[in-house]
């Protein structure tokens, strides 16, 4: 029986990325999106016709995570079961105002989007998706993160610490959750080239950075850190929990 994926926000980036690398690997994809149905239409249609597998999408706003319990509920109604989960889908534009920005003018408002959208979401589906993985026998679990836990980058305070919060958030979670055969582990990556960067108001500034950082010259794609989570998912990693796999380019150690 084929396995299924539960990954949230996979309209486009990152998401959209790991979406098509699992079903590369005839993996059943059930992805959420925020508003754009469209899209999500056009990528499940497009998931199935080129890899044979099914796929299946829903409305989940991460900012009301609590909401998780009905997302699940549905998603039980299409795939008997669920092998693994990623948390991805995050928040920018009007919800971060007070979250993004420097730190004398960080807001309790935007900052608790932040928090409710980065580790609320994640603990919520993540408990979700374990209740299901325990009666198959076990699963895996990646939160994605991202190096502005470790290092400084301009206006990123809020997201930063929010990162940080997530990865100890992923180690209690692989701590209590090993005895039921679920790993648990995140993926923290350096600047990547998507859309949500490009919110960013100095986005050519970054990129240009980051490749001249990056022993390798380049920026981050959204595929290498979908590669990353399929390893830690894959039987090429079981003896891998409570982690953090730094997928960076090599940017965070030069300074």
């Amino acid at each position: 029986m084929a396995k299924t994926l539960v990954i949230t926000g996979a309209t486009k980036g990152i998401g959209k990325a790991c979406a098509y690398r699992f079903a590369k690997e005839g993996i059943n994809v059930a992805f959420t999106y925020n508003s754009n149905e469209e899209v999500a239409k056009e990528i499940a249609a497009d998931l199935e016709a080129t890899y044979g597998i099914k796929a299946r999408y829903y409305p989940y706003n991460i900012l009301e995570p609590e909401t998780a319990k009905e997302l699940f509920t549905k998603i039980d109604e299409d795939f008997e079961t669920i092998d693994y989960f990623i948390s991805n889908a995050m928040i920018y534009g009007r919800a971060v105002v007070g979250g993004y920005g420097k730190y004398m003018k960080l807001k309790p408002r935007g900052l608790n989007n932040i928090y409710t959208a980065t580790v609320d979401a994640f603990v919520c589906c993540s408990q979700q998706a374990a209740k299901r993985m325990e009666k198959n026998g076990g699963g895996a679990m990646v939160s994605l993160s991202s190096t502005g836990n470790l290092v400084y980058i301009e206006n990123y305070a809020g997201h930063g610490t929010n990162k940080a919060a997530v990865e100890a958030m992923v180690r209690y979670a692989a701590t209590e959750l090993g005895q039921y055969g679920i790993r648990v582990n995140a993926v923290s990556g350096g600047p990547i080239d998507t859309d949500a960067l490009k919110a960013f108001t100095n986005y050519e500034e970054v990129a240009a950075k980051t490749a001249e950082l990056s022993p390798l010259g380049r920026m981050g794609q959204p595929e290498d850190l979908a590669s990353a989570c399929y390893f830690l998912c894959s039987d090429e990693a079981t003896w891998i929990t409570g982690s953090t796999l730094l997928v960076d380019g090599g940017t965070t150690f030069k300074k």
